[in-house]
């Protein structure tokens, strides 16, 4: 399912759509950076808490589709600068990690 599509479907805030739609093939919840910069796999989505402009670089590092901000956390304007600059996208959500992460995995 493209980041896009699943973003219509989870009813998910658009921060930044990037320029490319990347497919998501999994889902990965982490808020310590490193750990997810060693552990997410290409192609998941990423759901944390973070909202600084560090995400924009694991998200780079990492090749995942897309992130999600979860909990109302949201990116300041360095961290969607960079998005913009970078084409990653970003999606925001009042939800849970939890809670995004089961519904994402009936979708996926």
């Amino acid at each position: 399912m493209l980041a896009s599509e699943l973003a219509k479907t989870l009813g998910l805030e658009t921060v930044n759509a990037g320029e490319t739609d990347n497919e998501v093939t999994g889902c990965y919840i982490g808020d310590m950076l490193s750990v997810v910069m060693s552990r997410a796999e290409e192609g998941d989505i990423w759901l944390t808490v973070q909202a600084n402009v560090n995400i924009d670089a694991v998200a780079v590092l990492t090749g995942i589709s897309a992130i999600v901000i979860v909990e109302g956390m949201k990116a300041d304007e360095d961290t969607v600068a960079k998005a913009k600059a970078q084409d990653i996208t970003i999606y925001q959500s009042d939800d849970t990690a939890y809670a995004l992460a089961c519904k994402i995995s009936e979708l996926i």
